[in-house]
């Protein structure tokens, strides 16, 4: 793999002409790293390099295989063919006369097809945390890719729910080891600079997989009896992809410390910010890595004073991500869109619409999170997704009822107005949900926040794809409602508690919370924190001296 690396690295600069841009790192102005005083941060250098662009391309796809399974779940469970074979009280309730607009799909199985995903992530991210901290980020990427394959065999080939459940449930656990690991690979692996731009390539890629999957669905709709097969198995290329590219990625420079491999961490960080003066940010991995070996139990120091800020946000975010009403409305695309009286072709057509708006809108928090800030964009969204909630609720208490269908202009306005929901979200809560708890927790509790926040994601996520379609039947119209009222909640927590993170380098993070008015609350005071690394610096040089700690 390294030899692999050193050819196209060579290829590119030699035969293509190929000049990467130096962008370094200096304290105010432009992509300048805001450094605390007296820290190193300044005199990081990076190049935007190959090493970097193919890495997090490659490492992103774990994202595309993640928005596949979002996407496809909603066409096939709106599919005939797919309800007959599976789901034949659906399928009976769906074609009965005076069938209920608000509540044709609500079956608990039905449901568990979508959730059973999740709450198979839940679990296996725990896993995955272990193996994230004790083998490294790409590892974990290839035994996602592993799950991946083997749960797309199940359930291309199902025969019976059973199958079809068990495929659900590999392809959970290749979520929760790719959700585990992306992230903090993305983040370790980018320069301080464009670590927010690069890090959404991410939730780009769910966004990807999201259209894609609604594109396939919207052909594969068309072909009898087997077309549901065809778009389950076409999720073989993305998982295919996730695992091919995690064999040619290299480990990031923190993980190699983390476990003790300094003389390949400085080559690789060598490789991937493109110069040799690499010395300042090497000699910070190693200082947060001594402080990192004395954490003997990870989970337990999270739980510590000082790193309350960290999980807090990071467990919110993820709270507030699910119950903006995101998942339930892209797990569900076709049957919302047909609960509104849009018919098969029209639904998928429909979701086609809104999961390309999903890939436009994530471009633009690309280009914005590393410009504007993490803030602006959370604010923004705020604002955006809450009024076009309201108004969606409105259109839907005054237009449609459980026996009536909206009309024509009314249905067209509903799916604008869904779209301008989905476009906020997508350049902010949906990217800087993964960001945000990446790149604030310290090396010492990275892989466990990492985890805690997968967990925490995948419950709510299970939660809302178990319930949505049973809280459409009941309150209707009102679910529009129930959602905005969260949006709102998210935005005075935002203002409140959520510092800009925009431009910190992630081993100074803790400067972040000291200057925060609620959070320096909760840390060191000066002196006390100065001896605690001192402390720990001495301990780690006896356990160097006399191979044990006192």
């Amino acid at each position: 793999c390294p030899d692999l690396w050193d050819f196209c690295c060579s290829y590119c600069e030699d035969y293509l002409g190929l000049k990467w841009l130096k962008v370094e790192s200096m304290a105010g102005g432009g992509f300048a790293s805001a450094a605390a005083p007296g820290s190193r941060a300044a005199e990081y250098e990076g190049k935007i390099t190959f090493y970097v662009i193919f890495s997090c391309v490659m490492a992103a796809s774990g994202g595309l295989m993640f928005g596949y399974d979002v996407g496809v779940s909603g066409g096939v469970t709106s599919m005939n063919d797919f309800l007959g074979k599976f789901f034949p009280a659906v399928l009976r309730k769906k074609s009965e006369a005076q069938k209920n607009n608000y509540c044709q799909y609500d079956n608990q199985y039905l449901q568990l097809f979508t959730s059973s995903l999740y709450l198979a992530a839940l679990i296996a991210t725990f896993f995955a945390s272990y193996v994230t901290k004790r083998y490294g980020r790409r590892t974990t990427m290839l035994i996602a890719g592993c799950f991946f394959d083997v749960g797309v065999v199940f359930n291309a080939s199902a025969q019976d729910l059973a199958m079809l459940i068990v495929g659900r449930i590999l392809l959970g656990c290749g979520v929760g080891f790719a959700n585990q690991a992306v992230p903090l690979f993305l983040s370790e692996i980018a320069p301080t600079h464009l670590r927010g731009g690069l890090n959404i390539l991410f939730q780009l890629n769910i966004t990807i997989g999201i259209l894609f999957a609604n594109l396939v669905n919207y052909g594969t709709q068309k072909i009898h009896p087997w077309g549901w097969r065809l778009s389950l198995g076409l999720a073989g290329i993305p998982a295919l992809l996730i695992t091919i590219g995690s064999l040619l990625l290299v480990e990031t420079p923190n993980s190699l410390v983390e476990r003790g491999h300094l003389e390949q961490a400085k080559s690789i960080l060598r490789k991937v910010r493109g110069t040799d003066n690499i010395y300042a940010e090497f000699d910070d991995l190693i200082e947060a890595s001594r402080l990192s070996e004395q954490v003997k139990h990870p989970f337990r120091n999270l739980m510590k004073r000082q790193n309350r800020p960290q999980i807090v946000i990071a467990i919110a975010l993820q709270i507030f991500q699910q119950f903006t009403g995101i998942n339930a409305i892209m797990f569900y695309a076709p049957v919302l869109f047909q609960t509104l009286g849009f018919k098969d072709d029209a639904s998928l057509y429909s979701s086609v619409i809104t999961g390309g708006v999903n890939v436009v809108a994530t471009f633009v928090s690309i280009y914005c999170v590393d410009r504007v800030g993490r803030r602006v964009l959370l604010l923004e969204a705020c604002v955006q997704m809450a009024i076009a909630q309201v108004a969606i609720a409105i259109l839907l208490g005054t237009g449609l009822t459980a026996h009536k269908d909206l009309s024509h202009s009314s249905a067209i306005i509903v799916v604008v107005l869904i779209c301008v929901f989905i476009s906020a979200f997508a350049w902010s809560w949906g990217p800087l949900g993964w960001l945000i708890p990446s790149e604030t927790f310290p090396l010492e509790t990275r892989s466990a926040g990492q985890s805690v926040t997968v967990c925490v994601n995948m419950l709510f996520t299970f939660i809302i794809a178990q319930s949505f379609l049973s809280m459409l039947c009941h309150f209707k119209y009102g679910i529009f409602l129930f959602f905005a009222g969260w949006v709102v909640i998210m935005g005075i927590f935002t203002v409140l508690f959520i510092p800009e993170t925009k431009n910190i380098p992630i081993e100074e993070m803790s400067t972040l919370w000291k200057q925060h008015w609620f959070w320096k609350n909760f840390m060191p005071e000066t002196d006390e924190w100065d001896q605690q690394i001192k402390d720990v610096e001495l301990n780690a040089v006896k356990v160097e001296s006399n191979g044990h700690p006192n």
